[in-house]
């Protein structure tokens, strides 16, 4: 088994012009900054469009990618805009951070001149007839806009329901509005699939992630609403979160619809295998949120305000994968298996295969007894991915600072047990994953830089503010390139190309 590396860092985060990282030269100067790391993996987060809160984990489509990450300076190349139409486009925000508001009023306008100027191309047309849920998504994008943004729960009945009269007189109503959000998909794919190749052909491997749950408010629920627990209105009837602990007195309320899991089963799974298809045609390996889920998920009703009066149900189980590996193939996938773990989610991860997730910063919590030992490194095994956080955790700089004393403690106590040499308080926890079993380490660029929670990503059951954070330009150097290569060569990590 080869022992690699990689770095977490969403395309949101990436240092380019106009307020927000897409696919253009800066995404290319981070995968050839990965390369000479001596990296071989990039996970990113969901690229789907987001709505409200800009969470990439509540997207208005499983299939469709977000406009904000589609290159203006590649639309300017193509004379579909002009240079005074960037310089006049008043998108930059405060440094290292996103402001989704600004990029929602001032992007969108830019890309609907864009659009103008478009002309439709082969390409454009091969790309419209080869992906069947286009259709739906640019219908339910223009009427989102047609209803003043209001979710679909809340259209005119007709339309709410899907007629065929009401899909008809919309598709011919808003056929250009139609033609816009085509056009997007078109450009988002095209300069997606350019990227990968780059990435690809430099020897490293993108890992993509694909929420357990979808939006309510999403064209997936719209079209399939046999698929979730709703009621006749099409309102939840339950509604997915996790249940009250230590960490959060109420327990967390996510608020999407839950599956109707013995449909999807009389389907064979069809419409996951059909999403699980098309999430490898964007990634190498797929990372699965919140695999406990398949085996048991926690039911909320549909109408309470919190988690407390939930309940754990049982889910798909392992058929789920059988199936999904007969439609699709097998294929590469991290099981996301964090938080309090039962036998039975335990025997689910052991019986698909996947490697599961090992956070470090789990091994000193004082409130989880029963499950730090299994995230210390010594005890990794090699069928893990090990990182020292997520987008969900803090950074190492300010996980170290907020602990308790006695976490604190514990934690310096092991790292002075391992044998490494002085450095910054981030590197060393570094070390001492990059020395454990895992066949993989992913370390978030954050902990590289050893940036405080001002950094963080988000913040789980905060509804705003999350999701921002860029990296400045400067620091993505030649020094900072230098010391990670140096650390995963260190540890054997380095993976050398044919």
């Amino acid at each position: 088994m080869k022992r690699s590396a990689g770095i977490l860092m969403p395309i949101s985060s990436l240092p380019s012009r106009y307020g927000i990282g897409c696919f253009d030269s800066a995404a290319y100067d981070f995968a050839d900054f990965l390369s000479c790391a001596g990296q071989s993996y990039w996970q990113i987060l969901p690229l789907g469009p987001t709505g409200y809160g800009d969470s990439p984990y509540q997207s208005f489509s499983s299939f469709a990618g977000s406009a904000y990450y589609i290159s203006l300076e590649d639309l300017a190349s193509q004379a579909l805009i002009s240079r005074k139409d960037l310089k006049n486009a008043h998108l930059e925000g405060e440094e290292c951070s996103v402001d989704y508001e600004k990029q929602y009023k001032n992007r969108i306008p830019l890309l609907k001149k864009a659009y103008e100027g478009f002309v439709p191309c082969s390409g454009y047309e091969s790309f419209c007839r080869e992906n069947s849920w286009l259709d739906d998504y640019s219908l339910f994008m223009a009427l989102k806009d047609r209803f003043g943004g209001l979710p679909w729960t809340q259209w005119e009945q007709d339309i709410k329901n899907r007629t065929a009269e009401a899909v008809e007189h919309y598709k011919k109503e808003l056929e250009k509005e139609m033609g816009f959000y085509r056009f997007l998909q078109f450009y988002f794919y095209s300069q997606w699939k350019n990227l990968k190749k780059y990435v690809n052909d430099k020897g490293i491997r993108i890992i993509g992630d694909v929420p357990i749950y979808v939006a309510l408010d999403s064209v997936d629920v719209w079209v399939n609403p046999e698929l979730f627990k709703l009621d006749k209105n099409k309102n939840p009837i339950e509604v997915a979160g996790c249940p009250p602990d230590s960490f959060s007195p109420q327990g967390q309320r996510w608020g999407n619809p839950l599956y109707d899991w013995k449909k999807h089963g009389e389907t064979k799974f069809s419409w996951w295998a059909e999403r699980l298809s098309h999430a490898f045609k964007l990634y190498d390996v797929v990372r699965i949120d919140h695999f406990r889920g398949f085996d048991e998920y926690y039911s909320i009703p549909g109408e309470d305000e919190t988690a407390e009066n939930g309940k754990w149900e049982k889910g798909p189980g392992i058929d789920f994968f059988k199936s999904v590996e007969k439609a699709i193939g097998k294929r590469e996938y991290i099981a996301e298996d964090l938080g309090f773990l039962t036998d039975s989610v335990k025997m689910l991860v052991y019986g698909s295969g996947f490697p599961g997730m090992k956070v470090l910063e789990f091994a000193f919590d004082s409130r989880d007894s029963n499950n730090h030992n299994d995230y210390l490194p010594h005890n990794y095994t090699e069928n893990c991915v090990a990182y020292t956080g997520t987008h969900d955790n803090q950074t190492l700089f300010s996980w170290f600072d907020t602990i308790t004393n006695d976490e604190r403690d514990a934690a310096i106590d092991y790292l002075d047990s391992c044998d490494i040499e002085p450095g910054g308080l981030s590197e060393r926890f570094i070390s001492v994953l990059m020395q454990s079993k895992a066949r993989l380490c992913i370390i978030p660029l954050q902990d590289w830089l050893e940036l405080d929670d001002r950094a963080r990503m988000n913040t789980p059951s905060k509804a705003e503010g999350n999701w921002r954070w860029r990296a400045a330009k400067k620091d993505i150097d030649e020094a900072l390139c230098g010391r990670i290569k140096s650390l995963t060569e260190k540890y054997g990590r380095i993976i050398l190309q044919d």
